[in-house]
């Protein structure tokens, strides 16, 4: 119970959660966190799950920490039960999402750390990240509150 509650934690203190916290008060809602759809499958057929989904904005957001775009050697070399390395896996899985969710009438928008500076991990500057994830919300035609 202890190491869930840890692990619990860490996810809440992530940069993902705080990008989807700013997402959500932009938005004006909550997101559905690591949601899954029936549609949207693995290599070995369990669903994938999105870092973030609006239902009633027909909307996914997906932080990208670098992860999705650098190679982490001790964690991407290991190999999946698909026999390729995690990395190409999660490649293969991104790409799986950018194709598959639009075919549903999903829209998914990407927000990738390094719109935020050149730091791997965020700084957390509210006003600034807040106005980081509005306008990549904006860019991709997302239609905002006026108040916002």
């Amino acid at each position: 119970m202890k190491g869930h509650t840890a692990t619990s934690k860490g996810r809440n203190a992530s940069d993902e959660h705080y990008v989807i916290d700013l997402c959500d008060e932009i938005l004006g809602c909550k997101a559905s966190r690591q949601h899954r759809f029936d549609f949207l499958k693995g290599d070995a057929g369990t669903s994938l799950p999105v870092d973030a989904y609006y239902p009633e904005l027909n909307l996914v957001v997906e932080y990208y920490e670098s992860l999705h775009t650098e190679l982490t050697p001790f964690f991407d070399n290991k190999k999946t039960v698909s026999s390729v390395s995690r990395g190409e896996q999660r490649r293969i899985y991104d790409q799986r999402r950018k194709d598959v969710l639009p075919k549903h009438g999903i829209r998914l928008i990407i927000i990738p750390y390094t719109d935020f500076g050149n730091t791997k991990k965020l700084e957390r500057n509210h006003d600034y990240d807040f106005n980081v994830v509005k306008d990549i919300l904006k860019r991709n035609g997302l239609e905002l509150k006026k108040s916002q």
